[in-house]
Parts: C-alpha cells; sequence; structure tokens
C-alpha cells in the first residue's frame, strides 16, 4: 500500500468536493488531466475514492490520514507560492479569492500587484461563521493568517500567509481555471476603487471580458 504515498494521491482526496470533476481536481492542484485521471482509477480500485455522477471521497479515514501527513509535511517545509493556492482546497470549506488575488484569477495569473517572492499573502473571502475553523486550519498547517489586514511579514518566516475577509452575505463564486473566486464585477469594482494600481489589468479584463470600462474614472484618493 506504500505506492499510495504519494504527493498527488494526497493532493487529490484532499481536494475532491463531492461531484467534482477530473477536470474540476486537476486544476485545482494544478496537475495534467491525464496524470490525475491515472490517479483517480488508482484511488478508485484501492476504494479510497467512488465515481457517481462525480467524484467522492469512500474513505475518510484515508482522507484524514492524507491531512494528517500533509499538514506535518508543511509545517516543517513552509509552502512555495504555487502551493498557496492549493492548500485552501484542503479545508473542506467554501471559500473565494478576493482582492488582489480575484485580480490575479480573472487574468489568468496575467497581473500581479504588491507581493514578492518573499511575502505573498494569499486574499481569500470565507463566511463569517468558519472563521475560527479557518484560523485553526491555517495554525494545523503552519501558515500564518490574520483578518481583513495583511500580516506584517517580519513576525513570520514562511513566505506565504493568508489574508481572510469574513462575509455574514454568503459566498457568492464563481469558477475560472478551476479556481473559485468573487465575480467578475465585484473584482471590476475592486479594482475601480484602486484604478491608479490596476490600469493595466482593467484593459485586460475588459479585452478578454468585453467590458465597457468607463475611462473617464478617477481614483477617489487622487480627489481628497
Amino acid at each position: 500500500m506504500m505506492e499510495y504515498v504519494d504527493e498527488t494521491a494526497a493532493k487529490i482526496i484532499l481536494a475532491i468536493r463531492p461531484g467534482d470533476s477530473i477536470r474540476r481536481i486537476a486544476q485545482k492542484i494544478d496537475g495534467s488531466y491525464s496524470w490525475v485521471y491515472d490517479w483517480i482509477e488508482r484511488l478508485e480500485d484501492a476504494g479510497f475514492i467512488k465515481r457517481n455522477d462525480g467524484i467522492y471521497v469512500a474513505d475518510y479515514t484515508v482522507r484524514d490520514r492524507y491531512y494528517d501527513i500533509v499538514a506535518a509535511i508543511a509545517r516543517s517545509v513552509p509552502p512555495a507560492i504555487e502551493d498557496g493556492y492549493i492548500i485552501p482546497h484542503f479545508a473542506g470549506m467554501p471559500f473565494a479569492y478576493t482582492k488582489i488575488d480575484s485580480v490575479y484569477v480573472w487574468t489568468h495569473g496575467g497581473y500581479q500587484i504588491a507581493r514578492g517572492h518573499d511575502d505573498y499573502p494569499i486574499f481569500i473571502q470565507v463566511a463569517d461563521q468558519d472563521i475560527e475553523r479557518w484560523t485553526a486550519f491555517f495554525d494545523e498547517f503552519g501558515i500564518p493568517s490574520t483578518i481583513e489586514e495583511r500580516p506584517d511579514s517580519a513576525e513570520h518566516d514562511t513566505t506565504v500567509s493568508y489574508v481572510l475577509f469574513p462575509t455574514t452575505e454568503g459566498i457568492t463564486r464563481e469558477w475560472v481555471d478551476g479556481t473559485p473566486v468573487i465575480p467578475l464585477d465585484e473584482t471590476i469594482d475592486h479594482m475601480m476603487e484602486y484604478r491608479v494600481n490596476y490600469e493595466p489589468a482593467l484593459e485586460m479584463i475588459a479585452d478578454e471580458y468585453d467590458r465597457d470600462i468607463d475611462a473617464s474614472h478617477k481614483d477617489p484618493r487622487l480627489n481628497a
């Protein structure tokens, strides 16, 4: 059974949400479709997952053990930036990328701002009732998290951190490249509020999604 002690197997089991397609799982874990497909078949043969109009975890004891292993590794070896976008899928709670990251997702990674390779906060919207569970989840993985304020990079020694934005109104999300993100209209509102920072991204959004964005808009901070 040691053949199943594998990074891809662990990521698949942890990322599955009931009814997921193979393509969505592959996108969540940033893996190739064919490689994930092969692993889905192997995990199904082992009885760890099942397929019935989507993919489901069949053995949650196995999932829990994978979770423990991955969390222990994350505490010992801080996750890289690319892993930072995979880890929230392991929490089992709804979320959506927001703020800087909603722009990052909607532009397919084409626009980046205010982050570096040694300080990389990731911005996610979460349900208010889940906030303590999210904080505990990131603590298990040894990753700093804060609420609505960017953490002070001098206070932690990891590259990746998370900024949580709780909402009581429910999480409305869309999926872009297998990634949950706040709706495009909300993303554009955020960009327009800080237009000076997002001008190139607004052009990208307008072109790709055929949006008529007001070219006369000015950042309200300039009139303060």
